[in-house]
């Protein structure tokens, strides 16, 4: 082992062992935060005991996790590896299951505002048609569906536009939000507003999504064997890098107008508490009119159209890499059941979802958090990745590319840990 190796191999082994038992004692001692409060409802009452009794146990196996590295780092490792493996995974799935019981209640909610009818009905409906749309159309299909529903997200910017709004002091707080900081709200609150809006705009399943899909178009283009995929010309590296450049942009722009959106009309009036898309959009229909209404509800359908097949998917895609299964929406049912099990599973645990009455607008928030938690953990293993030349066959990423990850990374673990520990 040369010397570089020695020494990376002597930061994991003290990484490895030293942050399970830091983390593991303060599930018992609750000295850098208090974990009982971030643990779903849901888990100790199935298990039926107390959630400090829960995160004990937990705190117990990562202990002996870390100890298991320092004595032997080769088994150690592959149990600590396979521990937060299994978290990051399940806190995926979880999320994306949260994040799509949301957008089927809100397109539920939706449609009921515009024609009125049965919501239990249009759960149902809008759950199938997600499910059936990918299993039984192609590929090339289900992409022209998706191109079209994109425009849905300009209906927010048209509603910004139906309203008014001060662009004077939209532009100051803007360029520096600190300036009129609200002096009500604690800063473990405001850091976790910080990981959701991160967490929506940078989400871990989006990774997947996009290399999937990457993979799905080369496959469309004739190159179905691996061989023929590997490697890529400074074209198609440029014209990816355009794609999804500008999708990030617009995606982001976007995202800009529903908060101004929110900040303009909502709490603007005083009303910070809703718990649903319908009092939301009744809510805005007295202050901002009838066209900002109707464009808000459509963009939830479109919106939610759009992100559902998108968080399934990449549940799927995330399963099957995983597990070195058959994946891919341009295998027949047949030939991946597996990761379409996984995409037709979490749709319908999320249609449950909605009929048990959860709190969409919670479940969004709190699965963005999830989301902005996970992503900077995953990002790093991106930037390691980008940069080893065998790895990616000559051809890393380049160092600006890289600096620009490293600083979004480093931002997003020092706004979850101010969330905990601030």
């Amino acid at each position: 082992m040369d010397s570089r190796s020695h020494q990376a191999f002597q930061i994991l082994r003290l990484g490895f062992t030293v942050a399970p038992i830091i983390a593991g004692l303060d599930k018992f001692l609750q000295l850098l935060t208090n974990w009982d409060k971030y643990l779903a409802p849901a888990v100790p009452n199935t298990l039926g005991i107390a959630p400090h009794t829960f995160m004990m146990i937990v705190g117990a196996i990562e202990i002996v996790a870390g100890l298991l590295v320092a004595v032997n780092p080769r088994i150690g490792g592959y149990v600590v590896a396979a521990w937060l493996a299994g978290i990051i995974v399940s806190l995926l799935l979880v999320a994306n299951t949260l994040n799509i019981a949301a957008d089927i209640g809100a397109m539920g909610d939706a449609l009921r505002l515009l024609i009125g009818g049965p919501h239990v009905l249009y759960l149902v409906l809008f759950g199938a048609a997600s499910i059936l749309c990918h299993v039984c159309f192609s590929y090339e299909r289900t992409v022209r569906i998706l191109k079209w529903l994109t425009l849905a997200l300009f209906s927010y910017v048209g509603v910004i536009l139906s309203v008014s709004v001060p662009w004077r002091e939209v532009a100051v707080e803007g360029v520096a939000p600190w300036l009129h900081f609200p002096q009500d709200v604690a800063i473990k609150d405001y850091a976790s507003m910080v990981v959701a809006v991160l967490g929506t705009t940078i989400s871990p399943y989006l990774f997947f999504w996009q290399a999937g899909q990457e993979v799905e178009e080369e496959k469309a283009m004739g190159r179905r064997l691996l061989a023929s995929r590997q490697g890529a010309t400074m074209t198609e590296i440029v014209g990816r890098r355009v794609d999804i450049g500008i999708g990030t942009f617009f995606s982001n722009i976007v995202m800009f107008f529903i908060i101004l959106t929110t900040a303009a009309t909502l709490h603007r009036a005083g009303i910070t508490e809703v718990s649903t898309t319908r009092q939301a959009a009744e809510a805005l229909r007295p202050l901002a009119g009838d066209l900002a209404y109707l464009l808000y509800t459509v963009g939830i359908i479109g919106t939610g159209l759009l992100a559902i097949p998108t968080l399934a998917g990449s549940a799927a895609y995330a399963l099957a890499e995983t597990l070195g299964w058959e994946q891919g929406f341009d295998n027949k049912f047949r030939q991946a059941t597996s990761f379409y099990g996984v995409f037709i599973v979490a749709t319908v645990i999320a249609l449950l979802i909605d009929f048990i009455g959860i709190d969409p607008i919670k479940s969004l928030y709190w699965s963005a958090v999830v989301n902005g938690l996970l992503a900077p953990f995953l990002l790093a293993c991106i930037l390691l990745v980008a940069g080893d030349r065998r790895i990616m066959l000559g051809q890393p990423s380049s160092r600006v590319t890289r600096a620009v990850v490293a600083l979004t990374t480093g931002l997003m673990f020092f706004a979850g840990i101010a969330m905990f520990v601030v």
